[in-house]
């Protein structure tokens, strides 16, 4: 059995960008949520492997295995959590634009965060699916 071929998605989404730059930090496996974890998105994440910590990159201490510079945009709104595809068609958007993407889902939406240097592109890839995008790229 053939698969369909990939159509675009007819249903478009308004993101808004977080106002501030945030890093990913990688903790061990067995370390505790850190108190500097702050700021207005902080996304904490335990598996067998890891720690995985997103906050705001100014709360980021030295020392600290850490990815900066990312920038996050946010589907307003409730996405519910039986749409099928949406996370497909958005990141193969982002990747037709060789931007790549780090994502997050909360029990309301989806965040997709990305590289500042890469913040134009992902912008316009989005906007080019006809999505609409709420902000600009957050100063250092």
């Amino acid at each position: 059995m053939a698969l369909a071929r990939y159509r675009r998605p007819v249903t478009t989404f308004h993101f808004r960008v977080h106002p501030e730059r945030l890093a990913i930090a990688r903790l061990d496996r067995s370390a505790a949520f850190p108190d500097w974890a702050r700021g207005g998105f902080v996304n904490l994440a335990r598996t067998a492997d890891e720690v995985s910590v997103v906050c705001s990159q100014s709360h980021v201490p030295p020392g600290v295995v850490h990815e900066r510079e990312r920038v996050a945009f946010g589907i307003v709104g409730v996405v519910e959590m039986t749409t099928i595809g949406v996370l497909a068609a958005l990141c193969a958007a982002l990747a037709r634009a060789k931007v790549s993407v780090f994502v997050i889902s909360t029990y309301d939406t989806d965040w997709l965060i990305v590289r500042a240097e890469q913040f134009a592109l992902a912008k316009a890839a989005l906007e080019a699916e006809g999505h609409a995008i709420e902000g600009e790229l957050p100063c250092s």
